[in-house]
């Protein structure tokens, strides 16, 4: 049975961020992410976790400047400092929330710049920041992103994913396999999940087409669980979804499975 761990950007937002760990808790979860901490004292999130018994599974390097586009820097041409301050930053919450993932956000090609100059830029920031990382115990991920909920998005496809990690070639630096993107960009999740499953990390699942709960939408699961299963995978399972109505209300999808 996989582990979830639910999503607290997300989830309960019927109440406060800082609420949400203990809400998490009551409704069964072990585990959570967030999309960004940064917001809050690393010192007073580890006590929310601590008091509800919550594990840290997940959560992402900053992104920059919303409001300017900003989704990351990893693959960001001549953004690399900001890639290497994101990074502390980054590390040092995860020391302190006991978190051994980190998602490495690429960012939005920019106006002009080539795709092939934005993957040299991701391998070569991933190649640098790997050692960093591995001396804390920590380990990278990437994620490919559908180009309708991130237009412009840089790293789209399992395949540009594979080719990426496999030039770093760093035993912590992984992929972050999300079966609502993959379905959206690819589809064929079982055969897809299966080929990319010795670089995976960390998986997520939400419904597609409308990002619900897992059991709205076009994708079975259930049969994707005992596929996870079967394959061994011992990882988080994270929840990034928004609730179709309330968080606790559609939780039925977890019982029984």
């Amino acid at each position: 049975m996989p582990k979830f761990a639910a999503n607290l950007s997300m989830m309960f937002n019927e109440v406060d961020f800082l609420d949400r760990f203990d809400a998490a808790a009551m409704a069964g979860f072990k585990g959570v992410e967030f999309l960004f901490p940064y917001e809050w004292d690393a010192v007073e999130l580890r006590a929310k976790l601590e008091a509800a018994g919550l594990t840290q599974a997940l959560f992402n390097l900053p992104p920059g400047d919303f409001s300017k586009g900003d989704r990351g820097f990893g693959a960001m041409p001549g953004r690399e400092a900001d890639f290497d301050a994101a990074l502390e930053l980054a590390l040092s919450y995860t020391e302190v929330l006991n978190c051994d993932l980190l998602h490495v956000m690429s960012g939005i090609v920019p106006a002009g710049v080539s795709k092939d100059a934005c993957t040299e830029t991701l391998i070569a920031n991933l190649k640098r920041a790997a050692p960093i990382a591995a001396a804390k115990g920590k380990t990278l991920i990437i994620e490919p992103i559908n180009t309708r909920d991130i237009p412009g998005y840089f790293l789209n496809t399992q395949a540009q994913a594979r080719s990426i990690l496999e030039a770093v070639a760093c035993d912590n630096v992984g992929l972050q396999f999300d079966f609502y993107h993959v379905q959206i960009v690819e589809g064929d999740l079982a055969k897809t999940f299966e080929a990319q499953f010795d670089l995976v990390r960390h998986v997520q699942i939400a419904g597609v087409p409308e990002r619900h709960e897992p059991n709205v939408g076009e994708i079975n699961y259930p049969y994707l669980y005992d596929l996870m299963d079967r394959l061994g995978y011992d990882g988080w399972v994270g929840c990034e979804y928004r609730p179709k109505a309330g968080t606790v209300e559609g939780l039925s999808w977890m019982k029984g499975i």
